[in-house]
């Protein structure tokens, strides 16, 4: 499988370092099999951090890896889904471990129901009823240095 990490950078030994923002699934290494998605992020990070150039690093990952992996796996916005992203925007520990988290992404337009409902301007019903029609991207996670290891870095495009 090909994933993608858009940056500002080549990052071609992917690090876990701790996040400053409060992301969808915490902490980790974030990556998409969507290039699309990867360069809108390499766009976004090269023109928030005004240095670099935007750059979509490509990786290959065995799905094989996954036998072997604890994966959290959401398979669309659900409930669970949007209890575990929430807990994470909003900073609070979460009690999974796992190694590798997949699932959809947060984008521009989901934001807005997302923090609405951290908000308390919408039900948990809400939220998921207007979530349903969205098309997200997927997102993988790694969140620890076993999962992080299988992920095979093979070129990065400037884009």
């Amino acid at each position: 499988m090909k994933l993608f990490h858009g940056s500002n950078v080549e990052v071609k030994i992917p690090e876990l370092g701790r996040s400053r923002r409060a992301l969808d699934f915490g902490s980790g290494f974030y990556v998409t099999s969507d290039f699309d998605q990867a360069k809108r992020w390499a766009i976004r990070s090269a023109k928030v951090r005004k240095s670099g150039t935007p750059i979509v690093n490509c990786y290959e990952f065995d799905e094989e890896n996954l036998n072997f992996l604890d994966v959290l796996y959401f398979e669309s916005a659900g409930k669970t889904w949007l209890q575990y992203v929430c807990k994470n925007r909003k900073n609070e520990h979460c009690s999974e471990n796992p190694d590798l988290v997949v699932g959809p992404v947060v984008d521009d337009q989901t934001i807005r129901v997302i923090t609405d409902y951290l908000n308390g301007l919408y039900s948990e019903e809400i939220a998921l009823q207007l979530l349903l029609p969205q098309k997200l991207k997927d997102q993988y996670t790694f969140k620890t240095q076993k999962g992080l290891s299988k992920l095979v870095f093979k070129e990065g495009i400037r884009v």
